[in-house]
C-alpha cells in the first residue's frame, strides 16, 4: 500500500509539473531544454492525453480545422551517400532503382495533381561528385520544377540533398517554394554513425543558403536510431533556431540490405510525442504526417498529436516509390487525397484549398524575407 501511494503522489506531481508547463506553452511562451526535455519523456497514459490536447488546441488556434495535403514524387532513387538507416545507400546493390524520364514525371505531376494537392515534392538522391551527371541531374530538376509551375501553378518542394548554392538558386528562380533537407539528428557523433562520410556543416549550410535564395525550408529528423531524450530536445532546438518552417519527425524502419537492417524496431509512441511536442515549441511551423511511416492506418493518431500537414500522398499505376515503406499503401490507392478525408473528417479537420496553402506561404515568406536570411548566412 505505501508503495502504492508513493507512486500515486509521484505521478500527481508529475501531473502538475505537466500541466504547468503546458499552461505556459498555451500562454505561447518559449519553451526552454529542460521544459522540452520533460515533455519528451512522457510516459504515463494520461499525462500523453493532456499532451496531445494541448497540442491540438494550439494547432487549431494558429491553423483551425485546415490541413495542406502534399503530392510525393521519387523520380531518381540513384543515390551516392551511403546512408547505414537508408534503403537506396549507394552499397545497396540488391534494390531494384529507378530514373524517371521527363515524360513519365509529367504524367506523374498530372496525375498528383489533378488527385487535388496543395505541393508537389519532387524527390531525387544526391548526386556523385562527377560534374557532368550532377549538372544533368540538376537541370532536370530545375526543368520539372518549371514544368510544375507552368502547368499547374501548384508550389513546389525540391528534396535533392545537400546541393551547390548556385544550383539553389537556379531552382529558387525556376519557382521551387520548399528546399526539404533532412539533419535526422543534431548529436554530431550519431550523425557521422548514420550518414557515413557526409559532413554535417555542408548539409546544414545548404539549409541557410536555401532561405538566402528565397526558398522556405524543412527539416526533419529520425527516431529510433540511438538517440536520447536529451538529443531529441537539442534537435528541436535547432530546427527552431534554424527557424525551419516546416519540422518533420519520423520514426526509422529497419530496411533490407543496410547495416541497420536487424536494428530492434521502435514503436511509434516516442513519434506521435515528439510531433506534439514540436507543436508546443514551435506553434506556427508546418508538422507533417507522413503515409511513408505508419501508411493510412497511422495517420489518425499522427492527426491528433498536432500534425497539420499530410505528406507522402501518392497516385498509383505510376511506378514510384516511397522512401521508409517503399509500396506502403500506393497500388491499393490509400495514399490519394480521397482516402485520407474520411480520416480528416473523424479528427474534425478539412483539406485546405490552394488558395489558403498559398497565402500561408506568402504571410511565412514575409515574415522571414530572404534578405534577412542572407545576413545569417554571411
Amino acid at each position: 500500500i505505501s508503495i502504492d501511494y508513493g507512486y500515486r503522489m509521484k505521478q500527481m506531481k508529475k501531473t502538475k509539473k505537466l500541466k504547468d508547463v503546458l499552461k505556459r506553452a498555451l500562454l505561447n511562451q518559449s519553451l526552454g531544454f529542460e521544459e522540452i526535455s520533460f515533455l519528451l519523456s512522457q510516459r504515463d497514459a494520461g499525462n500523453i492525453e493532456l499532451l496531445f490536447d494541448a497540442a491540438r488546441c494550439v494547432r487549431n488556434r494558429f491553423f483551425g480545422t485546415r490541413v495542406f495535403l502534399y503530392g510525393f514524387l521519387y523520380f531518381n532513387t540513384d543515390c551516392c551517400n551511403d546512408c547505414t538507416f537508408c534503403k537506396y545507400r549507394t552499397s545497396n546493390t540488391t534494390l531494384r532503382r529507378y530514373r524517371k524520364s521527363s515524360a513519365e514525371v509529367q504524367d506523374a505531376v498530372s496525375a498528383i495533381v489533378e488527385s487535388g494537392v496543395h505541393l508537389v515534392d519532387l524527390t531525387m538522391g544526391e548526386i556523385s561528385s562527377n560534374q557532368h551527371e550532377a549538372e544533368i541531374e540538376y537541370k532536370r530538376l530545375s526543368a520539372f520544377v518549371r514544368l510544375v509551375r507552368k502547368e499547374s501553378n501548384v508550389p513546389v518542394m525540391v528534396s535533392p540533398g545537400v546541393v551547390p548554392c548556385s544550383v539553389l538558386q537556379e531552382l529558387a528562380a525556376a519557382g521551387a517554394s520548399w528546399y526539404a533537407c533532412y539533419q535526422e539528428t543534431y548529436n554530431r557523433a550519431l550523425f557521422s554513425k548514420t550518414r557515413i562520410r557526409q559532413s554535417f556543416s555542408a548539409r546544414v549550410r545548404a539549409k541557410r543558403q536555401a532561405q538566402a535564395s528565397g526558398m522556405l525550408i524543412e527539416e526533419g529528423m529520425l527516431i529510433g536510431i540511438g538517440e536520447t531524450i536529451d538529443d531529441l530536445t537539442e534537435n528541436i532546438i535547432a530546427m527552431r533556431d534554424l527557424e525551419a518552417d516546416q519540422v518533420r519527425v519520423m520514426t526509422f524502419i529497419p530496411q533490407k540490405g543496410t547495416p541497420m537492417a536487424r536494428w530492434e524496431p521502435q514503436d511509434h509512441l516516442q513519434e506521435l510525442i515528439t510531433i506534439a511536442v514540436l507543436r508546443l515549441a514551435m506553434p506556427d511551423r508546418l508538422i507533417p504526417a507522413s503515409l511513408d511511416v505508419g501508411g493510412l492506418d497511422g495517420l489518425q493518431r499522427r492527426l491528433n498529436s498536432g500534425a497539420n500537414v499530410v505528406t507522402s500522398l501518392m497516385v498509383p499505376s505510376q511506378g514510384l516509390a516511397g522512401v521508409a515503406n517503399q509500396k506502403l499503401d500506393i497500388e491499393q490507392a490509400r495514399r490519394t487525397p480521397d482516402a485520407i478525408r474520411p480520416v480528416l473528417t473523424s479528427c474534425g479537420l478539412e483539406a485546405a484549398t490552394l488558395d489558403e496553402y498559398r497565402n500561408w506561404l506568402s504571410i511565412r515568406k514575409e515574415k522571414y524575407p530572404a534578405a534577412l536570411c542572407a545576413e545569417k548566412v554571411a
